[in-house]
């Protein structure tokens, strides 16, 4: 399992630094951002703006992900544990099943689209 990575990115500390607004600005004016492995454990993330993302083994771990829709996004090797998703989108190759493995048992995700 790969150990979650703490970037100096600056769209990612952004994050790290609940400005999820500030986040998605950034998104909106084109910035891009890698959070491809990123540790994003205990974060709020409610309302930020993933399209498209490629979130692969990304680790969310205790974070707050109440509202987000992850259709578009890679989420192969994501890990949920402890993590709030209701009312998330996920993309339709995630079986439920494997969701609630991931938030219940901490397993990573295995997206079968890839």
């Amino acid at each position: 399992m790969p150990t979650p990575n703490i970037s100096q990115d600056p769209m990612y500390q952004l994050l790290r630094n609940d400005n999820v607004p500030a986040f998605n600005k950034a998104r909106e004016e084109g910035k891009t951002c890698d959070l491809r492995g990123c540790d994003l454990r205990g974060l709020d993330l409610r309302n930020i703006n993933l399209k498209g993302m490629d979130l692969t083994d990304a680790y969310f771990r205790g974070s707050d992900l109440r509202g987000i829709d992850f259709r578009g996004c890679r989420m192969d090797g994501v890990s949920l544990a402890d993590a709030k998703i209701s009312g998330c989108f996920f993309p339709s190759s995630l079986p439920a099943q494997e969701i609630l493995l991931s938030v219940s048992h901490g397993i990573r995700l295995r997206d079968q689209a890839q």
